[in-house]
């Protein structure tokens, strides 16, 4: 809720312990101005087009010996014809299952590389593969990517193509079965007419993924895979005069494809109000406003977006301002744009506050728009928006690969705009946006008849499920290998090169003036500070009584300071282009400030506020209360919350710190009855100096970093009694049994299975989870190979060590398809069992992962971020400062039995406990033929 600067404080706030002065707004006024840091922005690149086509774009980047490969393809589901949606996506995941010269899994020979952020995705209008190597591997990468690119037909058969369709329905099947799920295909059939390459959703219908052929697969990727169609990116540890012949060399006898031609597309305006109303297994009513608008590279799209973000984007945005805090008729609103090519969706939405009636809140929402288009957004709004987008610009540079990194931005702009750099264009504008000339360009799209779509607590429709899957007939031996059908000679696959070795950055270690540890690294490849204050409590701290009482304090800590109201601090946060957020895992509570270093001064200021004095007003609690509440419900309505909050209890039992839902929101029936008083004492019984250890990664020096945390928190000290934690409670023996909970109507079972090893998270487990790969740890593990890529019967299967300071819990999830619910877990068990037993960690397997785990090492640490939890980890895992730097010697240590060892006296599968989320009436009886007790079960503040 907004308060007035003469707001009275109330008592609870007078008495918070050890109070700053009142912080001012001089204190937190930003230093860094717009124009210079617009101007930090910049990914030098050289480019050239190989003779097919094929364009190559090169960024050097040399912090670390690893280099980006980012493939992008100009196609996407926009370019599938009528009758073959999904199409795209579909080739995206047969691209990634084997070519001519290097047939089987492309992980593979990816991880043995020692690959990162290596993956693939399929838009509208671009398919992209991407993955970061470590330098040595580059020339092995590049053989890899052109093979799939110039010689995949020969590997594609029918047995792969029935195989991976499974895995994308059953991708399909998973993000469906997500509360309002559904509703992603509304929006796109609401909004663009039918006949419109933009009508149907990327992942495609159930009908016309059944009805794709081999034919029609080899035919697309003849029409639509030339070099010519696509442009690759390479930034890191290259230059364009080490590129140009590689690339030459690999792409260079890549036939040039046909010319492809896009279908034309219009930005398409409603003729009248559309209304399209859906229901759901949703915790609360959601309302959104819909409308079609202009692509990309549209002059309008940027100060377009400038008026969304201030509408719903902003943590202070007129939304959350009016109907989040002051009006308390939603729990959560959002505004912005999902950009494409041709066109984009403005969506606007707000999650109705449960009692409330939703047409008060449909109607608030439209008056609130036409506040907008009447008024327009002011200076500081529009400073606010651009701050945010350059300072997210600048947090991308560190990255050179992945989905948002530097090749990725070059991608990008050469794919949808002819030029790598567009992303100077968009920020220009974004610094060069007007209040009149958002106003105007928001009045010409947003005063269009809007899409409105209602999702309402209830019961689904009917699911479109796939055709059964024909019986097999028996293997017919080949005459020759299928990968040789159009397989054309080329040179062999290049050798790895020689491994680089990792060097950690240096520790250092500081003392606060309040006696605060300081554990510190220094990092220049961004202007970027990075603090976390770790605090010795997290979700094993709750108060077993009173369940909830950490998730809903550290809600309230950016919600209002003795000194700032909640939308004050979130102002200030967007005017420094400064992130601070709290949260907590099982053993840590955290307070983290990611700030432009040039603002970093009053950031802390901020941050130490908020840390500090915390103010706990009572309007304040009732909604965050509220908030939570929502929470707990709507984890109540996924298949992984309704899990994840049922298993750890039983695993570990009542009295034991970490027998609590994962989450941290707690028991609804307490969360409901607490109150300021009880939030301030677990604040001040657990975050507090001589319960932290400060983590700072910066470009700053250290003794600059000091001098700033002292200003703000040197005079700080704990009051009254310190917190203690009960994780050492004795954990009861295992019950293996499987606890069903039904949700009708769901198109796929969540699997859950647990039990506590005896492995505590300070032990040395690098040998345990490496076994846990192979185990089911990575995508090449035994278990996510057999239920994904032989059985087709998942998106992705694993198995989990999940690190706490104490007795660890080791978990196996499985999303699966509702009518394999049974089978599942049968094939789990016999994976499981056959690994721990005869057939163990094989030389292969062995050689694979650790290789794949050494040469991952030098890109493991390539971001700030990367190395505050580094330190994090070493320190709460009483590790040397230096362990990364000699973990590889450990890793060529490991022996297949060493790795079987470590795992077999762990694991226990016939004390396994299960929770299975599903449709009842169709997983009970498969439940039924497993030699395991079945119950029904009651989910807490829900039904059974």
């Amino acid at each position: 809720m907004f308060l007035s600067k003469s707001r009275t404080l109330t008592l609870i706030a007078l008495l918070a312990s050890t109070p700053a002065l009142a912080l001012t707004q001089a204190q937190i006024a930003p230093t860094a101005k717009l124009p210079d840091l617009v101007a930090r922005v910049d990914i030098p690149y050289d480019s050239f087009t190989l003779a097919n086509g094929l364009r190559v774009i090169v960024h050097t980047d040399r912090k670390a010996p690893i280099v980006a490969v980012s493939v992008w393809y100009h196609v996407g589901s926009k370019d599938e014809p009528a009758g073959k949606t999904g199409f795209a996506h579909l080739f995206e995941h047969l691209m990634f299952n084997g070519s001519e010269n290097s047939p089987g899994d492309f992980f593979e020979p990816l991880q043995v590389i020692g690959a990162t952020d290596m993956n693939g995705t399929t838009s509208f209008e671009r398919t992209n593969y991407f993955e970061t190597v470590p330098t040595a591997g580059l020339e092995r990468t590049l053989w890899l990517e052109s093979d799939r690119m110039g010689h995949l037909l020969g590997a594609i058969d029918q047995k792969i193509l029935d195989n991976q369709r499974g895995v994308v329905q059953n991708e399909k099947r998973e993000g469906d079965n997500q509360p309002y799920g559904m509703s992603r295909y509304a929006m796109m059939e609401g909004l663009f007419p039918e006949g419109h390459p933009y009508h149907h959703s990327t992942i495609g219908s159930m009908a016309d993924l059944d009805a794709a052929s081999l034919d029609d697969v080899k035919a697309w990727f003849r029409a639509k895979y030339g070099p010519n169609n696509a442009v690759v990116v390479l930034a890191g540890d290259i230059d364009a005069a080490t590129a140009k012949p590689l690339m030459e060399k690999y792409f260079g006898d890549i036939a040039r494809g046909p010319d492809v031609t896009h279908p034309t597309v219009s930005v398409p305006t409603l003729s009248a109000p559309k209304t399209i109303e859906m229901t759901d297994q949703v915790a609360t009513t959601r309302i959104m406003r819909l409308w079609a608008v202009p692509g990309i590279t549209d002059k309008d799209i940027v100060p377009l977006d400038v008026a969304a973000t201030v509408l719903g984007g902003l943590n202070a945005s007129r939304l959350d301002n009016a109907l989040v805090r002051r009006e308390k008729l939603a729990v959560s609103v959002s505004a912005g744009i999902q950009a494409m090519e041709d066109v984009g969706m403005l969506i606007v939405s707000a999650d109705v506050r449960p009692g409330v009636d939703p047409a008060t809140v449909s109607k608030r929402l439209d008056e609130l728009i036409a506040d907008l288009l009447a008024k327009g957004p002011n200076a500081d709004e529009v400073s606010r928006v651009a701050t945010q987008e350059v300072t997210d610009k600048i947090g991308g540079l560190e990255v050179v690969g992945g989905l948002g990194g530097k090749a990725s931005r070059l991608a990008e702009g050469a794919v949808y705009a002819n030029d790598p750099a567009h992303y100077k264009a968009e920020l220009a504008a974004y610094a060069a946006a007007t209040p009149e000339q958002v106003t105007a360009v928001a009045r010409k799209w947003m005063q269009r008849p809007p899409l409105t779509i209602v999702i309402k607590p209830g019961q689904r429709a009917g699911y479109e499920e796939a055709k059964p899957a024909p019986a097999k007939a028996p293997p017919v031996a080949a005459a020759k290998p299928a990968q040789m059908a159009e397989n054309k000679k080329r040179i062999p696959m290049p050798p790895i090169g020689k491994d680089a070795d990792l060097h950690f950055p240096k520790v250092e270690r500081a003392t606060l003036a309040n006696g605060m540890k300081l554990l510190y690294a220094h990092r220049d490849t961004v202007p970027v500070t990075r603090v976390s204050f770790a605090f010795d409590a997290g979700n094993a701290a709750d108060p077993k009584a009173k369940l909830g009482t950490q998730s809903l304090m550290l809600s309230l800590l950016d919600e209002g300071t003795t000194s700032l109201n909640s939308e004050e601090i979130a102002i200030a946060q967007e005017r420094l282009g400064a992130s601070i957020g709290a949260g907590a895992a099982m053993d840590r509570t955290s307070m983290s400030l990611t700030a432009l270093s040039a603002n970093l001064t009053p950031a802390l200021a901020l941050y130490a506020d908020m840390l500090r004095n915390p103010a706990f007003a009572p309007e304040e609690v009732d909604r965050l209360r509220n908030q939570q509440l929502t929470r707990i419900a709507s984890e109540l309505t996924r298949p992984q919350g309704i899990a994840t909050r049922i298993l750890p209890p039983l695993l570990y039992g009542p009295a034991h710190g970490y027998g609590v839902p994962f989450s941290g929101t707690g028991d609804p029936a307490v969360v409901k009855t607490l109150t300021p008083a009880d939030l301030r004492a677990f604040h001040d019984a657990w975050l507090r100096p001589d319960k932290g250890t400060a983590f700072v990664v910066s470009d700053l020096p250290l003794d600059r970093v000091v001098t700033a945390l002292n200003a703000g928190l040197g005079d700080w000290k704990g009051q009254g009694p310190a917190g203690s934690k009960a994780d050492t409670a004795p954990v009861p023996a295992p019950k293996p049994r499987i606890l069903l909970v039904d949700r009708p109507g769901s198109p796929q079972t969540l699997i859950l299975g647990g039990q506590v090893i005896a492995a505590k998270g300070t032990d040395e487990i690098s040998t345990l989870l490496a076994a846990n790969d192979v185990l089911g740890g990575d995508f090449l593990s035994r278990l996510n190979s057999d239920l994904r890529e032989t059985k087709g019967w998942a998106y992705g299967v694993s198995s989990i060590v999940n690190r706490v300071d104490e007795r660890m819990p080791f978990f196996l999830y499985a999303p699966v398809q509702s009518d394999r619910s049974g089978d599942s877990i049968a094939a789990i068990l016999a994976d499981t069992r056959a690994f721990l037993g005869p057939k163990g960690v094989t030389q292969a397997e062995r050689d694979r992962t650790i290789d794949g785990k050494i040469r991952e090492l030098p890109g493991s640490f390539e971001t700030g971020a990367d190395v505050l939890g580094g330190m994090q980890r070493n320190f709460y895992a009483k590790r040397a400062d230096d362990y990364y730097d000699h973990l590889a010697d450990r890793y060529r240590a490991m022996t297949a039995a060493d790795l079987d060892a470590s795992i077999r006296a762990q694991i226990k599968p016939d004390e396994l406990l299960w929770v299975v989320v599903g449709d009842a009436a169709k997983v009970r009886p498969q439940l039924d033929q497993l030699k395991l007790p079945v119950e029904a079960t009651t989910l807490p503040g829900g039904d059974k």
